[in-house]
């Protein structure tokens, strides 16, 4: 593309026709020339003929194409073929001439020979397959220069990245240093011209002999990895085991950039799986044993995202998740890794009995009731203790303070804290003694305010918990002087499918009925025609409140009378 002179570079002036021309002229040559000295290596110049054989072929596909003259990759293109050709030549003479060095020295020449011609026909077939000659572009030394807005339009785009398909190692290398100066200013132009070829190119660069392009090929795949625009393509071009590889062995950079990556592509439930079946569950738990920060962090994430998996979590088990996520809770570097930590734990016991009994015997109760203390988001860590608070004695929870903990989260915490704080009292209360200790702390007013949580499955657990602490007198009387309770439930009996509370709100009602004071309440507030349409759709204890509110209602139409 250019020529040197007097030590300055000179932008090469010859045409695309002329490089053409130049071609056709070397190919008979070089043909001629490797039939004449197939003598001294036959095996080796027979595998040169027979690719020289096809260049004619490769060379008439791209001057037939109408972009042909216009396009610069074309003509960098030839210029590699013309190369190529003319040291053909030059061997091809030293082996007729028997003046080649030695013996091993002149095979592993016809070899690196034999093996850009490979790369010079796949890549004349490239610019034909990937459609990059339909774009007229500048050459990529001009493009990159130009402040011109042309040179960061489509086409140049589309160009740049046929490039990472397109010749050696280093032209690769540098159309990598292009692609990420222009990412860092027009990531969305890059991403609309992106193709099943370019992700694939890109998948390829991870492997290269070069640290310094794996690097640069895992900044600009974490990138699109966090667009979100290309996860599939990525992952079925074969991207995750790379990724596991370079976790392992890469540089700092290419370690925390691929981190990033498997933690954003793990979002998926199928390629999570896949992570765990090409083995990426082992470099991820080390990493988070010794991880620098932001390493560690993106670790527990990408396990996070693994343990919501059912079927993986005895294998993530195996590995030692669970004491490591428990030092995460413990001493992670960054408030993010405790997070995924409590998020990992709570997932790992959702419904693994030999789990939950592992997390107790690892001390990760304690550890979660001291998470639970301090200022970082609650709902994963009340979401993990309600999931093991069926295997533990309940004279350990309160030993522990948990009850008090819970009432802290329903009056302090986020919706969601309060929703899995509700879940675990519901847990909890096993026996009539342990729900009357439970009413004894002051969560009954606090319950009774969630039944008008925005959310619906907010409602059904508050509305779960008071029908479970309803059964002790003691917290009925509570339930019955709070205002806001009748209200509260009898507008949970709408019988929409979108309302999962009202099953528990008839069953509460039900234990409030024998107070007049609240059956009054419930006609008032319509639980009748509520109740109606419940009873038809055989809500268990529907049709018995039904029939106490109607008698109530005959009994105080007549005595009015």
């Amino acid at each position: 593309m250019v020529e040197e002179g007097a030590g300055v570079e000179l932008v090469d002036t010859r045409s695309a026709e002329e490089w053409l021309s130049r071609a056709q002229e070397l190919v008979p040559m070089a043909l001629q020339k490797a039939r004449e000295a197939k003598g001294g290596f036959p095996g080796r110049w027979n595998m040169i003929i027979s690719k020289l054989e096809q260049i004619p072929s490769r060379l008439s596909d791209l001057s037939s194409h109408p972009c042909f003259s216009k396009n610069a990759l074309c003509k960098e293109q030839l210029q590699v073929v013309c190369k190529t050709l003319g040291e053909a030549v030059e061997l091809a003479e030293l082996c007729v001439e028997e003046k080649y060095g030695g013996k091993l020295r002149m095979q592993s020449d016809l070899d690196a020979l034999s093996a850009k011609l490979d790369l010079n026909l796949r890549d004349c077939g490239l610019l034909i397959k990937t459609g990059v000659l339909g774009e007229a572009t500048l050459p990529l030394a001009l493009a990159r220069s130009s402040a011109e807005p042309e040179a960061t339009t489509n086409p140049n785009m589309r160009e740049l990245l046929a490039r990472l398909q397109i010749g050696h190692l280093d032209a690769k290398d540098r159309a990598l240093d292009s692609l990420v100066e222009v990412m860092k200013e027009d990531e969305k132009s890059v991403l609309s011209v992106l193709g099943r070829s370019n992700i694939s190119a890109l998948v390829q660069l991870l492997t290269a002999t070069s640290p310094r392009i794996r690097e640069k090929t895992v900044t600009v795949i974490c990138t699109l990895a966090e667009s979100g625009s290309c996860e599939s393509l990525l992952v079925s071009e074969g991207v995750l085991p790379p990724l596991i590889r370079l976790v392992e062995s890469g540089s700092a950079m290419g370690k925390e950039k691929a981190m990033i990556s498997l933690q954003r592509l793990s979002m998926s439930v199928e390629t999570a799986r896949s992570i765990v079946g090409h083995g990426g569950v082992r470099p991820l738990i080390e990493t988070c044993r010794t991880g620098e920060s932001v390493l560690q962090s993106a670790a527990a994430g990408t396990l996070k995202n693994l343990s919501a998996v059912s079927e993986v979590r005895q294998i993530l088990a195996e590995e030692g998740i669970v004491r490591v996520m428990i030092n995460l809770l413990d001493c992670g570097i960054l408030l993010g890794s405790k997070e995924y930590a409590a998020e990992c734990l709570q997932n790992l016991t959702a419904s693994n009995d030999n789990l939950r009994r592992s997390v107790i015997s690892e001390g990760g109760l304690r550890s979660l009731l001291i998470y639970l203390d301090g200022p970082l988001p609650q709902e994963s860590a009340v979401g993990a203790l309600r999931n093991l608070v069926g295997s533990i004695p309940m004279d350990v929870l309160l030993s522990l303070s948990l009850l008090p903990r819970l009432v802290h989260v329903l009056k302090a915490g986020s919706i969601s804290a309060q929703q899995a704080a509700a879940s675990a009292i519901c847990r909890v209360c096993s026996s009539t003694e342990m729900k009357r200790l439970v009413g004894e702390t002051g969560c009954i007013p606090l319950l009774i305010k969630l039944l008008e949580a925005k959310t619906n499955s907010a409602r059904e657990v508050a509305a779960q918990a008071l029908s479970t602490l309803v059964s002790v007198l003691q917290n009925c009387r509570e339930v019955k002087r709070d205002e806001k309770s009748v209200p509260s439930l009898v507008q949970l009996l709408d019988p929409s499918p979108q309302n999962t509370a009202k099953k528990y709100a008839v069953s509460c009602l039900g234990s409030l009925s024998s107070s007049k004071k609240c059956k009054k309440l419930m006609i008032s507030y319509g639980a009748i025609g509520y109740l109606k349409k419940l009873s038809e759709m055989d809500i268990p204890g529907a049709k018995k409140l039904l029939k106490q509110l109607e008698r109530g209602k005959l009994r105080s139409l007549f005595s009015r009378k």
